[in-house]
């Protein structure tokens, strides 16, 4: 787990690239047209983040349904083209890829049980993509998404700044989420990053989090508004960390969500905001940890990944952010990477 002014939606075609300074306004290609792509799509157009989406999936007649589901709905979007296709070239001269197509995550299934059908596809289908949209950038979203996006880098030859993972954006939107249902603040009020692994190995950054302007570590509740010891952080970050679980057991796949963070990083690549977003990409001597990737907050512009900033880290988030590495790593040698 955008566009021009181009031919019509009906015929799928997409114009040669014509260089950097004729480049259309915006282009998402969405590599996968499941339960994640589909909605991704959705979400991007539903908050107008691209002119236009092209949807690419094996499964022929599924993703041209897709598609002219989604097209039929642009009345009531801002305008945009919709196209979806099996052949490769429907990504051709994309801005942003979302790589969303991998094996489905079963109910009982961690993340990193999925690593090898998923790298396998990504084997098989990114070197054609990369061939068709060379300019483009790509976040992978497909988990284990930190494995995943590490084998990508190797498999694509593209630079880590062009290429990265969507990583703990949903994971920190659910911190965020717990945090302000639980202090009855507004959650756009609540600053607070998951770094890391996106997995049972990530970690909540709280020495770094605040309410408003209140560090989160001090926060002693406000009117109705409870205080987060030691046990209630506990607390919320195993339900982070189990709330996917909860979500595929429940319905069979999450989407929703991941359909929305994913979009924020769309918006943040195409209209070149330079926001920090906790997005996984290869880590080179960040606090001594070098050649993984994982999560840490970055600024994400229409370059990609611009910079990797030096958050401030206690001792125990310094150790957790090791575990995670170690773990990352131990996966991705598993398969070669």
């Amino acid at each position: 787990m955008p566009d021009q002014d181009i031919a019509p939606a009906a015929s799928g075609e997409v114009p040669a690239h014509a260089g950097p300074a004729q480049r259309r306004t915006s282009k998402l290609a969405i590599v996968g047209a499941g339960a994640v792509g589909s909605t991704m799509a959705y979400a991007a157009l539903m908050r107008g983040a691209a002119r236009h989406v092209a949807l690419f999936d094996i499964n022929k007649a599924k993703v041209e349904a897709e598609a002219l589901d989604l097209g039929h709905g642009i009345q009531f979007m801002s305008m945009a083209e919709v196209v979806g296709s099996d052949d490769i070239a429907v990504c051709a001269d994309a801005d942003v890829v979302m790589f969303t197509a991998g094996a489905k995550q079963k109910p009982g299934q961690t993340r990193t049980d999925l690593a090898e059908a998923t790298i396998n596809l990504v084997s098989k289908v990114l070197p054609s993509i990369v061939e068709v949209a060379p300019h483009a950038v790509y976040v992978m979203v497909t988990n284990p998404v930190d494995v995943v996006t590490y084998a990508a880098l190797k498999i694509s030859g593209l630079p880590p700044q062009q290429l990265f993972g969507s990583g703990t954006v949903l994971d920190s939107s659910r911190l965020r989420y717990l945090l302000a249902r639980h202090t009855g603040v507004a959650v756009q009020n609540v600053h607070a990053y998951i770094a890391g692994e996106h997995g049972d190995t990530e970690l909540p950054l709280w020495s770094s989090a605040s309410i408003g302007s209140i560090p989160l570590l001090e926060w002693q509740g406000v009117g109705e508004g409870a205080s987060l010891t030691g046990a209630v952080r506990d607390q919320i970050a195993r339900e982070v960390v189990e709330s996917a679980y909860r979500i595929i057991e429940g319905k069979g796949a999450t989407n929703y969500a991941v359909a929305l963070a994913g979009s924020r990083i769309i918006e943040a690549i195409i209209k070149d905001e330079r926001r920090v977003l906790p997005v996984s990409s290869l880590l080179t001597d960040y606090h001594g940890i070098s050649d993984v990737c994982l999560s840490v907050p970055s600024i994400v512009g229409s370059a990609g990944v611009l910079e990797q900033l030096p958050i401030p880290m206690s001792v125990d988030e310094l150790s957790g952010m090791r575990a995670s590495a170690t773990a990352v790593r131990e996966v991705a040698k598993r398969f070669g990477y």
